[in-house]
């Protein structure tokens, strides 16, 4: 992860329909708080449903957000030249793992910070290996000692520990081509980062983390979400349905240029929307008003619905935080609400005050970026970066592969060390425990007592009302 070399931290968000580079400093007066001092902002090219499909158009739209960075802040480009990207991938497989260690025999000994490396080593090392495959994030969603759940085990004593690991991988190619397209726009790839979990933090509170919540931002080409549970994401996933698609929809049903879809997708919901003057351009508002409801009956009905069947609001207390562009729409909230039968909290701000214009829900992403960086600041266990070698990438390569092999010399000595202890001596009996797997959400209640499913149509209907009554 970044050092602490300078105190200046740039995020870099590219998403399908805009890229922002955000530009900030550590607030040294608040732990995981940041001040922002600036920010670039383009227009995406080369990205389609979120994936970069011309690395030489999706330059141009760095390039031009980096320099406006430049202009605004008077930050001399070097400075700004060092990123943590977020991006989106397909494909997303989320994994957990478990492992456990003995800390000092017979006797409790503190939790060292050799001592929590080597449990995490061990749970990596569980992961299967997966040809063409990246594992970018390693997030520990539980701890144990000695068989009690820890929320921080650094310093407190025990005879077992045991770490449960979520890893989160996808193909190789995804990141390769980010990696590539930002460093040909002149930056450095400081750090990387999914952006659906960038979205979350950007979003959701400590509070509603630690209560067990779920994270839906529906952006430009992808709907991105994000689990959480005790304080910690356990599951990402990302759908490719988002506002282009809405967008694409009306220019194809009324005959009109995506320019101008754009333009009536964003204000046919505002109360201050003119109807009469819409029709007076001959636009059909109801077919309009159709169009975009049957794209989000599709997202939230079907998509968004079967990737959640599983969750219930036992398990998800802090209920859903919806965020993102799309999100604007009135009336989202209650159509997610009767779907899901959770309360939906809709984001109108980042968590970081954010300059004028990128003060809503549109702008998370770039808001989580800087989270991340203050989070991973303060305690590098919270994400962590695989030790995985990536093309590109020669200066973090090279430091993986120094940890890589610091992380053999552990284990070496870990086994020599469990060699020569005395035979003499029987090892007090360990309970394994139970394999957790946090993605598993039916263990706590009966399959006759699912979650209740609502007549979809009905809730269409509903919704659609409420769009009508704004006119």
């Amino acid at each position: 992860m970044p050092g602490k070399s300078d105190s200046l931290i740039v995020g870099l968000s590219m998403g399908t329909t805009k890229t922002t580079m955000i530009v900030a400093e550590r607030d040294s007066r608040y732990p995981d708080s940041v001040k922002v001092i600036g920010f670039g902002l383009a227009p995406s090219r080369g990205i389609s449903k979120g994936i970069i499909v011309s690395i030489p158009d999706a330059r141009q739209s760095v390039m031009k957000a980096y320099q406006e960075a430049q202009s605004i802040t008077g930050i001399s480009a070097k400075r700004l030249s060092n990123v943590i990207v977020a991006f989106n991938a397909m494909d997303i497989q989320s994994e957990s793992t478990h492992a456990m260690i003995t800390l000092g025999g017979r006797e409790s000994k503190a939790v060292s910070e050799e001592a929590l490396r080597n449990v995490i080593d061990r749970a990596r090392d569980n992961v299967p290996m997966r040809s063409n495959m990246y594992t970018l994030h390693m997030i520990p969603t539980r701890y144990e000692l000695d068989g009690q759940n820890v929320d921080e085990p650094l310093g407190m004593n025990g005879s077992q520990l045991d770490v449960w690991l979520q890893t989160v991988a996808f193909p190789m190619t995804y990141v390769q081509n980010v990696v590539s397209c930002v460093q040909s726009a002149g930056l450095n790839v400081r750090g990387l980062m999914l952006k659906p979990l960038a979205s979350s933090l950007g979003a959701v509170y400590e509070e509603e983390m630690r209560a067990g919540c779920i994270s839906i931002c529906v952006g430009g080409g992808t709907t991105g979400i994000v689990l959480y549970r005790g304080g910690r994401a356990f599951r990402v996933m990302s759908i490719p349905i988002g506002g282009e698609h809405i967008r694409s929809d009306l220019a194809m049903v009324l005959h009109m240029t995506l320019g101008e879809a754009e333009h009536l997708k964003k204000v046919i919901f505002r109360p201050d929307f003119d109807e009469n003057e819409m029709r007076n351009y001959g636009i059909d508002v109801d077919l309009a008003t159709e169009v975009i409801s049957a794209r989000i009956e599709e997202l939230f009905g079907e998509y968004v619905r079967n990737a959640l069947a599983e969750c219930t609001p036992q398990h998800f207390p802090g209920g859903i935080v919806l965020s993102g562009g799309v999100s604007e729409t009135p009336g989202l909230e209650y159509m997610l609400e009767d779907i899901l039968q959770m309360p939906v909290r809709k984001v109108k701000e980042p968590i970081y005050t954010m300059p004028t214009g990128l003060d809503n829900a549109s702008y998370v992403s770039a808001a989580g970026i800087l989270k991340y960086f203050a989070v991973t600041d303060r305690d590098q266990y919270v994400f962590m970066e695989s030790d995985q070698v990536l093309p590109g990438l020669s200066e973090k390569s090279e430091k993986r592969a120094r940890q890589e092999q610091e992380r053999q010399e552990r284990r070496k000595r870990d086994n020599y060390q469990n060699d020569g202890d005395d035979e003499d001596e029987e090892p007090e009996e360990r309970r394994e425990p139970e394999r957790y797997e946090p993605e598993d959400y039916d263990d706590d209640y009966d399959d006759e007592e699912e979650a209740p499913r609502d007549n979809f149509r009905e809730t269409l209907s509903k919704f659609m009302d409420k769009l009508k009554g704004l006119f």
